[in-house]
């Protein structure tokens, strides 16, 4: 019986011609949107950072759908990691339920994720008391 090889051992870029290849597998797709809505993180000034769909955003303030808080991450050295991987040690992770709506001001970042990152932070436990 063959063994199949691992995809790591293929290098994720090659050069022909002078142009750069990216093999397909290593693209990181965006996520599913919801109905045309984007799923983000969005950082703001005072209420933290939160995952979601973003419905409306006007100026510094957005309405987000199906949102969680994300108040403490591992495994994420940065939203940008977040935002496009996921966290490393959902176990360690404190991520708040699901609220249908939250109406944010103060934003002062989003990131579009993918959606690999949006199922990875979808699978961490409900962080209560």
């Amino acid at each position: 019986m063959k063994e199949k090889k691992s995809m790591k051992n293929y290098p994720e870029t090659m050069m022909v011609d002078d142009q750069k290849y990216v093999r397909s597998d290593s693209v990181k797709q965006p996520a599913k949107k919801l109905d045309g809505m984007d799923y983000c993180i969005v950082r703001t000034y005072s209420a933290g950072v939160f995952a979601g769909y973003i419905k409306e955003r006007e100026g510094q303030e957005a309405v987000v759908l199906n949102a969680r808080r994300l108040w403490y991450w591992s495994g994420a050295a940065s939203l940008s990691q977040l935002a496009m991987e996921g966290v490393k040690n959902p176990s360690e992770c404190k991520f708040a339920m699901e609220v249908n709506e939250v109406i944010l001001t103060n934003v002062i970042e989003v990131i579009k994720a993918t959606e690999e990152a949006r199922e990875n932070i979808a699978d961490v436990n409900i962080w209560k008391e």
